[in-house]
């Protein structure tokens, strides 16, 4: 008799536990308040946080994700959660996994091959885009019904993201999956400037006929691809896009995690637009440093001040000039850039011992066309190179307005 009375009291005491939340998990509304952010009339609201908008059209949905490791929500605490972790625990059937360049938590080397697997933390397949498989296949979007597109992007032509974005979009579209992105500011979308690419010269650095630093969010990008009809035989995918609330292009953003191994603060995104020629000539442009992209430098060029020595480091294991003495520039305290600098490379190039060894087949890729290289090599000044971007600049910011949806 006293055993059933405690078995009894037991059972009652675990009902009313349950009953209560205790012993279960969190309840989905009660997982969206811990993810909501307290705003104010100046809080830019990333399209992750804004749950409520695209939960119902995940709802009963085999859902997959391109994501890396900026694709988080933001909490209160100024703390976040990774989108795929959180999305999980609100009851929403992830399948899958997409990772872009440096892999889904970011660490692999620029230009190294990530492998798929699994990740160790959710147990969800992991498929690389990046490599040889730069687009998912119909067997890997096989029972998948929507795919999630969510990473931070830099706003440079060169940066791939935007390249994978496109692949992802032509995928879905000769597969009619919906694509849902959930748009984050752009750090560079202050202006727009650059050579617009020539289509002869396209690349997975440089898939689309528009200027170096574009001025677009991921999401108006993504707008721009379907209504301009840039994938492949002219097809479009059905896209939503999750807006940010309270974001203008004017605004002044700092990304709290580092989209790749080697932009690890605000100087190096915003300095990023300008070294990045660099990567196409016998110059070091910060790689096996901790201040990647702030500094550029090589064992022949003279007169040089500044000098560093570039060693094996994470996100960069085999850098330019590794383990030699360069000479260069330190860039760390320039000042805030809102248009591309030449002068870097310009000077660069005029200081380098070796002229005819100073660029690489990789200029051409980064620059979208060999005007560039042709005009540094025949001395030409910043006014008169830029002079001859100003009517491609002014025909792509005309198309491109259209597809904003920022101010």
């Amino acid at each position: 008799m006293r055993l059933n009375v405690l078995k009894n009291t037991v059972l009652l005491f675990v009902f009313i536990m349950i009953s209560f939340g205790c012993l279960a998990k969190p309840s989905t509304e009660k997982l969206k308040q811990e993810l909501s952010v307290t705003q104010n009339d100046s809080t830019i609201v990333v399209g992750a946080n804004r749950t409520r908008e695209y939960l119902p059209i995940l709802k009963g949905k085999a859902i997959g994700i391109v994501a890396n490791q900026t694709s988080v929500i933001f909490k209160a605490d100024s703390t976040y959660t990774h989108v795929v972790d959180s999305l999980l625990q609100l009851d929403v059937n992830v399948t899958k996994v997409f990772s872009p360049e440096h892999g889904f938590r970011g660490t692999a080397d620029a230009g190294e091959v990530v492998k798929d697997g699994i990740d160790t933390k959710t147990k969800l397949p992991i498929v690389s885009l990046y490599g040889a498989n730069k687009k998912p296949t119909a067997e890997q979007l096989k029972n998948i019904d929507l795919l999630i597109f969510d990473i931070q992007d830099v706003g440079a032509r060169f940066y791939t993201y935007i390249s994978t974005l496109h692949y992802v979009m032509e995928a879905c579209a000769e597969n009619n999956i919906p694509i849902l992105i959930l748009d984050r500011p752009n750090p560079n979308g202050r202006y727009i400037d650059g050579p617009i690419l020539e289509m002869e010269y396209k690349s997975f650095v440089g898939m689309h006929p528009v200027p170096i630093v574009h001025g677009m969010t991921i999401g108006e990008y993504a707008q721009m691809i379907n209504g301009q009809q840039w994938l492949e035989n002219g097809v479009t995918c059905e896209l939503t896009v999750i807006e940010m609330e309270h974001y203008t292009h004017d605004k002044l953003y700092h990304l709290p995690i580092k989209p790749s191994p080697n932009l690890p603060n605000d100087q190096s995104i915003n300095l990023y637009p300008s070294l990045c020629f660099f990567e196409g000539t016998n110059v070091n442009a910060g790689r096996g440093t901790t201040t990647q992209f702030q500094v550029y430098g090589s064992p022949f060029l003279k007169n040089q001040e500044y000098k560093y020595t570039p060693k094996s480091n994470k996100g960069a294991k085999h850098p330019k000039h590794k383990e030699k003495l360069c000479y260069g520039v330190d860039l760390t305290n320039e000042k805030q850039l809102n248009q591309i600098n030449l002068a870097y490379i310009i000077k660069a190039y005029h200081a380098t011992s070796n002229k005819t060894e100073f660029f690489n087949s990789f200029f051409t890729k980064l620059a979208g066309s060999k005007k560039l290289q042709k005009q540094i090599e025949g001395n030409l000044s910043v006014t008169e190179i830029k002079q001859s971007w100003k009517t491609g600049l002014d025909a792509y910011k005309k198309m491109s307005k259209k597809y904003m949806l920022y101010n």
